[in-house]
């Protein structure tokens, strides 16, 4: 492995981020641990672009753990929207009550009270003790590791599972926090958010833009010739899943006011009718919303095997509940 300048790597990549960064609602002077902790919940797995309006839209309505606590987790995750993997809804209004009935409404400020909430795992409960309370500690997410690989280990991407040696070299360039030392603190937790913002907008995975790039003089990656990925990444597929399917489900149950029966989920051609009427003709008369939800689910054309198996699996995962009146989100 290089021995690169860490000073001068820690000096060029923050004063990059001070002089780049975007300018996040969550990152704001104004935003407190809760609103940290809403976007770092978003945030996984899904883009700032779609995660921004669902987040202002969400702490405009609930300022506080409180406030969402109160609420049923229905609503929780009717207002999750189209983000993308609802489970983080509902661990969020987990976590939320958690907060509410153990920490006074204060989301906790240490690492190991963090991860003892619901959904909170290792990779949060790091970026909401460095980015709400300024906690010195390792945040490794993929933009991070990214980033590593490339600058250090000279490698075009990170391995595809994070290990050990990703994290000890995480916490080695870490700069260094003495006790009592202000400076280092502000420097370790500055280094974190701006690697990160530099994963997000420079070194990114597929079109790295490296003559924006502060350290691009010191990066292994460059100096080895830029050599290619050593395994081709697998894309996600989506069309006929039972990911798309999912969603599909989830917008028709976000946007029924009433349980749904459970035919008309289904798709069987013989029971999606209410009252002698189309299903598809009752949601037109509910809202634009409603009747796109429909349309786009029966456009699907599910075979009945796969319909089965994603309701069953919305019902396993509590995002979804059955009721002799059908099927609705979880109360």
């Amino acid at each position: 492995m290089p021995h690169p300048d860490l000073e001068k790597i820690h000096h060029d990549v923050t004063a990059w981020y001070a002089a780049n960064a975007r300018e996040l609602p969550w990152r704001g002077a104004a935003a407190d641990p809760w609103a940290v902790m809403v976007s770092e919940f978003m945030l996984q797995q899904t883009p700032v672009v779609r995660v921004r309006p669902v987040w202002e839209a969400w702490m405009e309505r609930w300022p506080t753990p409180a406030a969402l606590a109160a609420e049923p987790v229905a609503e929780a995750v009717r207002a999750w929207g189209r983000l993308g993997y609802p489970r983080r809804a509902l661990r969020l209004h987990a976590a939320a009550v958690v907060i509410t009935d153990v920490h006074g409404g204060k989301v906790p400020g240490t690492e190991a009270e963090l991860l003892a909430l619901p959904g909170v795992g290792t990779y949060t409960a790091a970026a909401i003790a460095c980015f709400a309370f300024k906690v010195p500690t390792v945040v490794v997410d993929t933009n991070i590791r990214r980033v590593h690989a490339r600058l250090i280990r000279g490698r075009a991407l990170p391995e595809q599972n994070q290990n050990a040696a990703e994290l000890a070299l995480a916490a080695r360039l870490l700069p260094a926090a003495g006790e009592g030392d202000n400076a280092g603190t502000a420097l370790a937790n500055d280094w974190n958010i701006a690697v990160m913002e530099l994963g997000a907008l420079v070194c990114t995975a597929r079109s790295p833009r490296c003559e924006d790039c502060p350290v691009v003089n010191q990066c292994a990656w460059i100096a080895a010739g830029r050599p290619e990925p050593h395994y081709k990444p697998k894309g996600q597929p989506w069309h006929g899943t039972d990911r798309q399917l999912r969603g599909a489900m989830m917008a028709v149950l976000r946007h029924s006011a009433a349980p749904v029966p459970r035919g008309d989920l289904l798709g069987a051609p013989d029971l999606a009718v209410a009252a002698g009427e189309p299903r598809i003709a009752v949601s037109a008369r509910q809202g634009d919303a409603a009747h796109e939800a429909w349309v786009t689910l029966h456009a699907l054309d599910a075979p009945a095997e796969q319909s089965e198996r994603v309701l069953a699996s919305l019902l396993a995962d509590g995002l979804a509940q059955h009721s002799p009146d059908g099927i609705s989100l979880p109360h």
